[in-house]
């Protein structure tokens, strides 16, 4: 064999293990498997393809204990452009990719994990498209599920509790509603101001933002952004502990370009009107999922508000988020009646 075939063979091989295919990802139809886009040279091990850049929030949403690991791919010669508190401006041909997934021990990390699903958000010409892929049985590939899917799951927790869940994959229109800004389906987590934390890369640990410009991702942002806090992090207070959890969980539906925009509730981390933040605000429109309360928050009360009522609610007609978990989230939901309860009347 001459050398110039060698070199041709070897080069075929690198770029179908180590390349993102661009085609694929702008391409009108879905394809059936998630490996068909290559963003992984490894799928079942989680490892990325050449450009592939993993990345973390301060504050995650929560969707019923489930574990999630993200990365973000835009093509070479591109780049996203800052825009303060929103998402950035992310380029045609750019992916974010997010799997969820359940350790088998949480105690013993070590044991291995069980990938659920590969969720997508796709830039394409027409704007961005979503979509998900469930892991098989072998752990070994994931396929298209455009109706969604339910996985029953256990597993065991830090506390060497059993635990079990109804995990729903979401199927298309589910996506667009938390999606949603002014109709059209948009990311929620990749703001500057969210990813403004130090990442592990392995190679080295910087900045999350400051690696976005190594790898030339970015140009220079704003110095002065609001930052969330890790809502987890006891040594924040308390309000900026609350204001962080519900940014990330609420907020891109509770706001004025959002798909509860009607609601004047609006949860955004740089809301500060007390009513539209739910303090004494009336239902609008709410049913049931009131309980009979007559405010978001009522300082002072919290199992008379409704903001607490729907958070501790599983009733698909009544609970918040209404889609994205099946559990209560108990260590949010006990943070936020404490800070209910603490607030003056």
């Amino acid at each position: 064999m001459n050398k110039a075939l060698l070199i041709l063979l070897a080069s075929i091989v690198t770029k179908s293990v180590c390349a993102v295919d661009n085609d694929v990802i702008l391409q009108e139809k879905f394809p059936k498997k998630l490996s068909d886009f290559t963003f992984f040279q490894d799928s079942s091990a989680q490892v990325p393809s050449k450009g592939v850049i993993p990345y973390d929030l301060i504050s995650s949403l929560f969707s019923d204990y489930s574990y999630k690991q993200r990365w973000v791919y835009i093509p070479e010669g591109k780049k996203a452009n800052f825009i303060k508190d929103e998402v950035f401006d992310f380029p045609v041909g750019s992916a974010l990719i997010k799997t969820f997934y359940y350790p088998i021990d949480e105690r013993d990390k070590t044991l291995g994990k069980r990938l659920m699903e590969t969720r997508l958000l796709l830039r394409k010409n027409s704007g961005w498209e979503a979509v998900s892929y469930a892991w098989n049985e072998t752990q070994d590939e994931a396929f298209i599920k455009k109706a969604g899917k339910t996985i029953l799951n256990e597993w065991i927790d830090f506390d060497g509790k059993n635990r079990s869940v109804r995990y729903r994959v979401p199927n298309k229109n589910q996506c667009k509603e938390c999606h949603a800004k002014n109709d059209l389906v948009n990311p929620i987590g990749p703001k500057a101001r969210n990813l403004d934390k130090v990442f592990d890369y392995g190679d080295e640990s910087i900045n999350q933002l400051t690696k976005w410009m190594k790898v030339k991702y970015i140009d220079k942002i704003d110095d002065d952004l609001n930052i969330p806090v890790n809502w987890e992090d006891e040594h924040f207070s308390l309000d900026a502990r609350v204001k962080s959890y519900l940014d990330i969980n609420c907020g891109h539906c509770h706001s004025s370009t959002g798909s509860a925009n009607s609601t004047g509730l609006y949860l955004d981390l740089t809301e500060n009107r007390p009513t539209h933040r739910g303090i004494y605000k009336k239902p609008v429109a709410t049913g049931r999922g009131s309980g009979g309360h007559q405010y978001s928050i009522l300082p002072g009360n919290s199992e008379e508000s409704i903001l607490l009522y729907r958070m501790i609610s599983v009733d698909p007609g009544v609970m918040m988020p209404e889609s994205g978990r099946s559990l209560s989230h108990d260590e949010a939901i006990e943070m936020i009646r404490d800070w209910i309860d603490k607030m003056e009347i």
